[in-house]
């Protein structure tokens, strides 16, 4: 199977929604929609160190798309990494709305086809916009997504949660208030890494992996790392060098026991071919790939590689991260604890028992708002 076969097979994949004949003629007339966007601050529980950045707040871009008397919610969480921020995605969307308010949502796929052509990057505002479509959709057909890409919510996987990088004191705080989840994700890729995991061995035996984000430059240097985690109980390692670095990796990949997998490497459908035995997997986030239709052509491309996948997330509220869950059953691997983060989420949406992702029945996303 070559690259172009790939991409078709992805493609065909990731639109096909189980609609029924039924339904489609209740859909068929639509009413003219409006589309209204707002950037919210969201307060962190605790300051969010990683490689890449560290603050006590994040910006989020919303989108709320209205037709038919039926709203759907969809969220952005711009990534610092690929030069994007809530106001210029906010700005961006505002410059489309000419076109946004005059679609078919019925349309989505090809709705987001032409948006992409229309407005060049800003991924999280894109995402926002499709996953507000779908939340419409799913309401409009009293489905939930995950039952509409014909999904069983019982093969939701484990989450992980995850560990910012910070004091030695804070995070044996942080680990003791994550005891619930059976498997924790650890932020490294600085020069205290050995400092971190030992805080959180000293007061756990779970599971670890971890995520260096493109944190080690030297690959001498991330294997020495690596395999020093495995002595620690790391199950996989993310991102250890810079996404360009792909023949580093490799190299890295060839000398080490752990699997290996991308996340600032793999940006869409068209990279993973590229990523072939420099990884084991893909990490996958809506708001790097522009929604939940891209993220299906990502995990799709992946499996047919035979390469592990992971759903991931960014600092958001239950909105975007409730859209990833629901795509949860088709993946190995799932870092989706956003909304647990944060002290102001507006939604209720996804839940965690024991570790376990627990996808809302509710029609589309299957938010309830918080009082």
């Amino acid at each position: 199977m070559n690259r172009r076969e790939l991409l078709q097979l992805s493609t065909a994949a990731g639109a096909a929604l189980l609609l029924s004949n039924s339904a489609l003629a209740q859909a068929s007339q639509s009413t003219d929609g409006h589309w209204h966007t707002s950037v919210e601050r969201l307060k962190l529980r605790h300051t969010w160190t990683t490689t890449m950045s560290s603050s006590e707040y994040r910006d989020t871009l919303h989108a709320r798309f209205t037709s038919d008397g039926v709203v759907g919610y969809g969220e952005g969480a711009p990534i610092v990494r690929y030069r994007e921020d809530a106001a210029t995605g906010q700005k961006a969307l505002e410059s489309q709305m000419a076109f946004l308010n005059a679609v078919d949502p019925w349309h989505f796929e090809k709705v987001m086809a032409e948006l992409a052509q229309k407005m060049e990057g800003n991924f999280a505002a894109k995402a926002a916009i499709d996953i507000a479509l779908m939340d419409w959709a799913g309401k409009r057909l009293n489905a939930p997504i995950y039952r509409m890409l014909g999904l069983d919510a019982a093969d939701a996987p484990v989450t992980t949660f995850s560990i910012g990088i910070d004091t030695p004191e804070i995070t044996r705080q942080k680990v003791r208030e994550a005891e619930e989840f059976p498997v924790l994700k650890i932020k490294v890729g600085l020069k205290t890494d050995e400092a971190t995991v030992e805080a959180v061995r000293s007061v756990t035996k779970k599971p670890l992996r971890v995520d260096a984000n493109e944190g080690w430059t030297d690959k001498e240097e991330a294997v020495r790392k690596i395999n020093w985690l495995e002595s620690q109980g790391v199950e996989f390692v993310e991102q250890p060098m810079p996404a360009h670095m792909i023949e580093e990796t490799r190299w890295v990949r060839s000398k080490v026991h752990l699997p290996i997998l991308a996340d600032e490497a793999a940006v869409n459908a068209h990279a993973i071919p590229g990523l072939m035995n420099a990884y084991d997997g893909i990490n996958v986030k809506l708001d790097k790939c522009g929604g939940i239709q891209q993220s299906l052509k990502m995990i799709n491309v992946a499996k047919a590689l035979g390469m592990k996948t992971m759903l991931g997330c960014m600092v958001s509220t239950s909105v975007s991260v409730t859209a990833a869950a629901h795509l949860s059953p088709l993946v190995d691997y799932a870092d989706l604890d956003g909304n647990l983060l944060i002290a102001n989420d507006p939604f209720t949406g996804v839940k965690v028992e024991k570790g376990k992702l627990v996808l809302p029945n509710g029609p589309g996303l299957g938010l309830t708002k918080n009082s």
